[in-house]
């Protein structure tokens, strides 16, 4: 039987070859907000993956804007050469399609690296002071980030602006508004984080106001051929957080303003949420999305197992699958994923002699052509 998970997909004007994503993962070893050799080697394993989409990790539109000072940026001509560095180097071993997650951390900036503690900076460390919808620290013993006003908010608009025209000039195919895990878009949208008493707070139509402002703009700045996507939570996990009906209806006024896709994820917005960890934990909200909205969804949430991924493509739960830890266990996960379910994916010619399609007939696994090395 023909895998569904290898089946093609259309995202705007690109056809991606199967249905299988790389997520934008944190790395925290930029140089003051610019790429650097770790992601050339970190993003280029992941491109000769077989995968078909990969998103850059989640990068500040301005420096205060990143979840640590080790995060990459996009807010400088420096940063923009050394993205543009890495992108280059991407596309000459790679045909995957690129893109860049373009975010702001909130409440949850001025951090440190999850392998230094994960807790907020001190002054003596450099912490800068951060941006909210509200005033309310993430937990005991984080500062209270500053009330973002009508100015603030404008401003900053206008760096996610400055950000999607310099991923254009660097030649991505598509960039991904980040509004999910707790970050500042993800504050506007949950009645636990935004306690605005304006239009931008209150209402589910209020909370979703900048968020929305914010996707608008991106769009009317990125080539009109290229796309623009959105990481979405399905959920906060937390009574009185936002939900899955919020989920869908935010994702509907994000497709009827052209986004081309949303993924969706969870959780993030508190320190303290049950999340039920396991398998596909989060295809359920994927899937109603999906179902109520007609657009183009994809799935994350513990997804290792060809099969799993395959299940959900074929039973309609989502339209592709976004993987994030599995891709850094196993970099080749999707070439993989192509023996297990008899399907075909790329492979770079210079490891083409480990492709089983190679393989002479009648050889044992683990004994390769050998005529061809």
């Amino acid at each position: 039987m023909t895998s569904q998970l290898f089946a093609p997909l259309r995202i705007g004007v690109l056809e991606l070859p199967n249905r299988i994503t790389v997520a934008p993962m944190c790395q925290y070893s930029a140089v003051d907000g610019s790429m650097s050799d770790w992601h050339i080697m970190h993003l280029g394993s992941l491109a000769i993956s077989g995968a078909s989409m990969l998103v850059m990790e989640a990068t500040g539109v301005t420096p205060e804007g990143r979840i640590t000072p080790h995060c990459p940026g996009l807010y400088s001509d420096a940063n923009e050469i050394a993205m543009k560095r890495v992108a280059d180097f991407l596309r000459g071993i790679s045909p995957v399609v690129l893109g860049v997650q373009l975010a702001h951390a909130g409440r949850k900036a001025s951090s440190h690296r999850p392998w230094q503690g994960h807790g907020p900076l001190t002054g003596e460390e450099g912490a800068w002071q951060t941006l909210a919808p509200s005033a309310l620290p993430l937990a005991a013993g984080w500062p209270a980030p500053h009330e973002m006003s009508r100015s603030d908010m404008a401003a900053l608009t206008q760096s996610f602006v400055r950000a999607a025209q310099r991923a254009a000039r660097i030649g991505l195919d598509f960039v991904e508004l980040h509004s999910t895990h707790g970050y500042l878009l993800s504050e506007f949208l949950s009645p636990l984080s935004n306690r605005r008493g304006d239009e931008y707070g209150g209402s589910l139509e209020n909370r979703m106001r900048y968020p929305l402002e914010v996707f608008r703009a991106i769009r009317d700045a990125f080539p009109a051929e290229r796309f623009v996507g959105a990481k979405i939570s399905g959920s906060d996990f937390v009574d009185g957080g936002f939900s899955p009906d919020d989920a869908v209806v935010y994702a509907r006024a994000l497709k009827a303003e052209g986004c081309a896709y949303v993924t969706v994820s969870g959780g993030g917005v508190v320190l303290d949420a049950k999340i039920p960890l396991g398998p596909g934990y989060q295809v359920p909200f994927a899937e109603r999305v999906r179902k109520e909205t007609g657009i183009v969804t994809g799935a994350v949430g513990l997804i290792t197992d060809p099969q799993q991924a395959e299940a959900i493509i074929a039973n309609g739960q989502a339209d592709f699958v976004s993987l994030a830890r599995a891709m850094l266990f196993n970099p080749r996960w999707p070439q993989h994923a192509a023996v297990v379910l008899g399907a075909e994916t790329a492979w770079p010619p210079q490891y083409e002699r480990a492709s089983p399609k190679l393989w002479r007939p009648g050889r044992t696994l683990g004994r390769p052509d050998r005529s061809r090395e």
